[in-house]
């Protein structure tokens, strides 16, 4: 299930992460924040993260689905329809 919250920034750019979106992050740990086009994603890091190139790639896509989105090159499917296309491809 997607959470979506709102925030604001204070005068010292610092954000608050809302604590129902906290688990699992502890005071310390890292952060990586991406910007791409006025969008943020946010994850954390770890000194054995394996997966920041799948991150970045991740971010990548992301990126290119809301501006096909905000384009209107998107297509609306009923849930049957997708999960045929999940399923088939």
């Amino acid at each position: 299930m997607t959470n979506i919250n709102i925030i604001k920034m204070s005068s010292k750019g610092q954000i608050v992460i809302p604590l129902d979106m906290r688990k699992g992050i502890k005071e310390g740990d890292k952060l990586f924040i991406i910007q791409n086009e006025g969008k943020l994603i946010i994850k954390k890091a770890s000194e054995s993260d394996e997966n920041f190139q799948e991150d970045l790639e991740f971010a990548r896509r992301t990126e290119k689905a809301w501006k096909q989105i905000e384009e209107g090159k998107c297509k609306t499917y009923t849930l049957k329809e997708f999960k045929k296309k999940l399923i088939n491809g």
